[in-house]
């Protein structure tokens, strides 16, 4: 069994890391380069860096942005927002990005995963899937950062996206996400089933939280405010897990 992981996510606007509660009332968290040689240095296993005001404003990510974090990092690194097409995904990658992260665009277009998968390899291209609860659907997705509804059911949703070649899923937990509430554990269940890695998003708020998604069944467990405000140190939190019988990244 693979090792679990501890990710860190930046999400940039205006070339900024901000963060909110469920994916508004955004705040200043500082200088993504300056956080990502932080947590280059305190042992993060990987960074995401999500462009959250590309899909939006219909452009890609800020390839000058993507390239200054990459250079003061030396562990795997994701990029994510407004990527559209095979030729933007390569533009990143040739920035320095290990991965892309497709979210919007690969509801607008599935076929999109599959091309990607196909030029690049599986374990480039992982699909931002966001949720909220729905009485009908059990889980609902949602694109445009989070702003508007589809009529998609998630759990439906993962096991196309495994069909298509996606390499690893990062979930996200509308409900949940900004709040320190704990990240949404049946959720989480629920898609411990696929058989390509789950990254848990959304509602850490303590160490305890990062031990319940983990042996819920994600793979990796991915946080912001709590690691940019200081409040769970990387170190500190891979010591927990470790005490509490999970295998980590060393």
């Amino acid at each position: 069994m693979a090792a679990k992981r501890i990710i860190p996510c930046l999400d940039v606007k205006d070339g900024r890391v901000v963060k909110g509660i469920h994916f508004q009332g955004l705040r200043d968290m500082g200088s993504p380069v300056d956080l990502a040689a932080r947590y280059d240095m305190e042992g993060a296993d990987e960074l995401v860096f999500l462009d959250i005001a590309a899909g939006a404003e219909a452009r890609a990510t800020r390839e000058a942005w993507v390239e200054a974090v990459a250079r003061r990092l030396s562990i795997p690194f994701t990029v994510g927002g407004g990527i559209a097409s095979v030729e933007a995904m390569r533009r990143l990658l040739r920035c320095g990005a290990d991965k892309v992260s497709l979210n919007s665009a690969a509801v607008a277009d599935p076929g999109l995963v599959a091309e990607g998968a196909a030029t690049f390899g599986a374990q480039c291209i992982v699909v931002a899937v966001d949720v909220a609860r729905d009485p009908a659907k059990g889980w609902r997705v949602f694109v445009e950062g989070g702003r508007r509804p589809t009529e998609l059911a998630a759990l439906d949703w993962l096991e196309r996206l495994v069909t298509l070649g996606a390499g690893e899923i990062l979930l996200t937990s509308i409900d949940r996400d900004g709040t320190g509430s704990g990240f949404d554990l049946d959720l989480l269940r629920a898609a411990s089933t696929l058989p390509i890695p789950v990254i848990a998003s959304g509602g850490a708020g303590a160490p305890e939280h990062f031990r319940e998604a983990l042996e819920a069944g994600a793979d990796a467990v991915l946080a912001a405010s709590v690691f940019h405000e200081g409040r769970i140190p990387i170190p500190d939190l891979k010591t927990f897990l470790a005490m509490s019988g999970l295998d980590l990244r060393r």
